[in-house]
């Protein structure tokens, strides 16, 4: 029995997050995080436009409020509003605005729409990112492209700190998928080394390489188990 009921509430919450983003449209929102509390259902809705989403005087808040409570059983529904200041490094948001731009220009925008989304995550400082394209992109048959720069983690722990996510464009030429991977430049990856003044003055008091490398290593440990 227990079993069933956490299935089911997974799946309850499933259905509410899709229909929260088919309600505000796509390239408006990025995550959507249930969390139960003991007065009640607490949804939190994470966008860049936090004016789109609760609208004049709230009333997009207080619609969804009761849909919320009729239509999926709610006791008592409360939306948050978590608004993204750098909109460039989620991949949600990206992925969605390429998907929009190939919807309404058509799949042969598919380079420029990628180079120009890829352009301003760099400028943005993004560590590294990675674009990949897939679909009838002006051709007989199905084709994958892939735009990217700099460093990007895809095997270890480290992969974990990348945000990935993925979008649906349905153009006239057919369905195009595309998946999304940014690096922000504010994560810290456990390999990081930063050169400072400790980390020369470390590095000046031996001379030859072995030295070198174990003082490195010996650095790597000291700051793993400080952040522990």
């Amino acid at each position: 029995m227990e079993e069933k009921k956490f299935v089911r509430v997974r799946k309850d919450e499933y259905n509410i997050k899709q229909f929260v983003m088919r309600m505000f449209g796509k390239g408006k929102i990025s995550k959507i995080r249930i969390e139960y509390t003991p007065v009640g259902e607490k949804i939190v809705v994470s966008t860049h436009k936090p004016g789109w989403i609760i609208g004049k005087r709230g009333e997009k808040i207080n619609e969804l409020t009761e849909i919320l409570k009729r239509r999926f059983k709610m006791e008592n529904p409360h939306v948050d509003i978590e608004e993204i200041m750098h909109p460039e490094f989620d991949a949600q948001l990206v992925a969605d605005d390429i998907a929009l731009t190939l919807e309404r220009f058509g799949a042969m925008k598919y380079k420029a729409a990628s180079y120009r989304v890829l352009g301003r995550i760099k400028n943005s400082g993004a560590l590294g990112a990675e674009l990949r394209v897939s679909g009838k992109l002006p051709s007989d048959r199905a084709r994958s492209w892939r735009f990217h720069f700099g460093y990007l983690k895809k095997t270890g722990d480290a992969a974990k700190v990348v945000d990935r996510a993925e979008s649906v464009a349905k153009t006239k030429q057919g369905i195009v998928g595309i998946k999304v991977a940014i690096l922000a430049p504010n994560i810290k990856m456990c390999d990081q080394i930063s050169v400072d003044e400790d980390f020369m003055n470390e590095v000046k008091k031996n001379a030859t390489f072995e030295e070198v490398e174990e003082t490195v290593k010996k650095i790597k440990k000291k700051r793993k188990v400080a952040k522990k």
